[in-house]
This record gives C-alpha cells, structure tokens and sequence, in this order.
C-alpha cells in the first residue's frame, strides 16, 4: 500500500509506502514528515501511486487550481476504487 501525499514546500505530489516516516522530495530536496502530510489516496501498488501523480499533476496544471478540493479528493477516491474493482 502506497500513499499520495503532496511535499509542503513546492507543493509537488509524491508517494510513499505506507510504513515510510520521512520522504525526501525529488522536486525541491525538503524532508517529509510523513505523519503530517496530507493523504490524497491510498494506491495499492508503486504503479498505481506513480499513475496518480502524474494525472494529479496534469490536473491541477490543466485547471489551473492550487490544489484540489475536498470534493475532488472524494472523487479522486471513489474513481480509483471503482478502476481497482473494475480490473479484479
């Protein structure tokens, strides 16, 4: 189990395993705490947390939004449960 989280500092979504405490950030270097960021999914495997952020941040550059909404982040949820049943 992998989560979606979004770096504090230049706001770029990463993910982590779920066990993970700290991620550096590929993007701008700051340390993670992982306790403390915000979780946007929780994706089954590496792959499909890699998926995710690379649609996020086509998304938000697409919109032009800061970050998503709660709605959205529900959305985001029910679409990727609904894409996990569908492959089973």
């Amino acid at each position: 189990m992998y989560l979606v989280i979004r770096c504090p500092g230049c706001k770029t979504f990463n993910y982590v395993d779920r066990y993970q405490r700290w991620r550096l950030c590929p993007m701008c270097g700051e340390v993670i705490n992982v306790g403390r960021a915000p979780v946007y999914l929780e994706a089954d495997d590496f792959l499909d947390a890699e998926r995710v952020v690379a649609q996020l941040e086509s998304y938000l550059h697409q919109t032009g939004k800061k970050d998503l909404t709660e709605q959205d982040i529900r959305q985001l949820r029910a679409q990727y449960a609904e894409w996990v049943k569908s492959r089973v």
